[in-house]
């Protein structure tokens, strides 16, 4: 918190939680993790997150840049089913230990 600032302190993101990779019955696609955003339902929930940036927030053993947290940024491409899960492409392929954890589901670019 700053010092001086008062209130409460506000989250300029949705959270997220990585479900896995898009798959088939016999493979894997490693290219394309599918997401479920908190509060999307339905198919057309999706359409105002498409295009949409996501921050997968990690902490690493090593300092990197004085910071032991490191991100992988991606972005919202197409739902995935019906339910509200999405599909997102990151700039490097998400690790396999993020499955179940949350990522960061950013308010920008606006389409409008």
């Amino acid at each position: 918190m700053v010092k001086g600032r008062t209130g409460q302190r506000v989250r300029l993101y949705v959270r997220g939680t990585i479900l896995g990779f898009k798959r088939s019955k016999s493979n894997q696609y490693e290219s394309t993790s599918l997401v479920q955003i908190e509060g999307l339902n339905t198919k057309e929930d999706v359409s105002w997150y498409a295009g949409k940036r996501m921050a997968y927030v990690y902490k690493a053993k090593t300092k990197s840049s004085g910071t032991h947290y490191r991100c992988i940024w991606g972005k919202v491409t197409r739902p995935h089913g019906n339910s509200g899960v999405v599909r997102a492409q990151f700039k490097s392929n998400l690790p396999a230990e993020s499955m179940g954890r949350k990522v960061r589901v950013f308010m920008y670019p606006s389409s409008i």
